[in-house]
């Protein structure tokens, strides 16, 4: 498969993972880390980072825009999520994507909450206000967690599949 082939493929993938932000899903699971996870592995430059924040750009216009301080650290985790797909490439394997998404969710967690924290009034400014914060936010962790591992599951796997079922084709048409 020419390497052309590869990144339409991988820029399906996300633009399909961000047209699923405008479906109807529980809190936090999304496909947002996963589908930066997933172009910082595949696409081959560095710029490539614009393409999911991008896309969360259009998906955000049609959601709906919220408190530009909290929205900063949401698309900060996201292009962090990337330059974690972008050292995960080096070391390919399917534990690997797991942690890597497992590195992701934590990531997000702790930048996003320690914004609400910091740049909202919900909590008080103090070590008890942060711990507050952090302790009313785990039900969220585990949603974003347990996306994060399936749409990373889905991208990593299905374009893997789509890969290993071109080359099989492409064998068998050498016979």
């Amino acid at each position: 498969m020419s390497t052309k082939t590869k990144i339409i493929i991988a820029i399906a993938i996300i633009l399909l993972a961000a047209a699923s932000r405008l479906v109807e899903h529980p809190f936090n699971f999304t496909p947002l880390a996963a589908m930066a996870l997933f172009a910082g592995c595949y696409l081959r430059t560095r710029w490539a980072v614009i393409l999911p924040l991008g896309a969360m750009l259009a998906s955000d216009y049609f959601i709906g825009f919220y408190d530009w301080q909290v929205m900063a650290s949401v698309y900060l985790s996201i292009a962090l999520a990337f330059v974690i797909g972008w050292y995960l490439r080096k070391y390919l394997k399917w534990y690997n994507v797991a942690l890597a998404s497992l590195a992701s969710s934590i990531t997000f967690f702790i930048i996003t909450n320690f914004a609400v924290w910091a740049f909202f009034s919900w909590y008080p400014h103090s070590w008890a206000g942060l711990v507050s914060c952090f302790t009313l936010a785990l039900p969220f962790f585990r949603n974003t967690l347990a996306g994060d591992l399936v749409y990373s599951g889905l991208f990593f796997g299905i374009y893997n599949l789509v890969l290993l079922g071109s080359a099989k084709i492409l064998k068998t048409q050498h016979i």
